[in-house]
């Protein structure tokens, strides 16, 4: 599942990316926290959002790309995003607003972050010993128990 859930990240990334990218062009010449109507690919946008956008596809993208980084920048970027649209929607009818945020951007946001979060859970793993050692765990009330020899009774 790790090569899936790091496609499906990396895909999130370019998300992050191509929208800040677009935002950072269509709302170039607009006040860093500007509060207007300016759609980008169906979401609200402002500058400052754009601009994170970036940075966290920037991050995700690379996190992607340098496997020993994945984990952090996945977890990281992912939670972020999560917190991020989280606060937006307790204060999406505020004057304190300031990402330019509505019940889509929310959702999206969500959706990426759970993306990249459960991307992140999956990037670490331990060795072949590690493994043997979970299973032992997971399947036996004892560690020892599961190789055990077990007495055969004579009927």
């Amino acid at each position: 599942m790790r090569p899936l859930w790091r496609a499906l990240a990396g895909l999130s990334a370019v998300c992050l990316l191509v929208f800040g990218v677009i935002g950072v062009v269509a709302t170039s010449g607009q006040p860093f926290f500007h509060d207007g109507d300016t759609s980008v690919l169906g979401l609200r946008a402002n500058p400052a959002l754009a601009w994170l956008s970036v940075a966290l596809g920037v991050v995700a993208l690379l996190g992607t790309a340098v496997g020993a980084a994945a984990m952090a920048a996945h977890l990281g970027t992912g939670a972020i995003c999560l917190l991020g649209g989280l606060t937006a929607l307790t204060l999406l009818q505020t004057s304190v607003n300031k990402l330019n945020f509505d019940m889509s951007t929310c959702i999206a946001s969500f959706l990426v972050g759970s993306v990249l979060l459960t991307a992140g859970l999956y990037g670490r793993t331990g060795t072949p010993r590690q493994a043997v050692t979970e299973e032992v765990l997971r399947h036996s009330t004892r560690p020892g128990d599961k190789f055990a020899v077990e007495p055969h009774a004579n009927p």
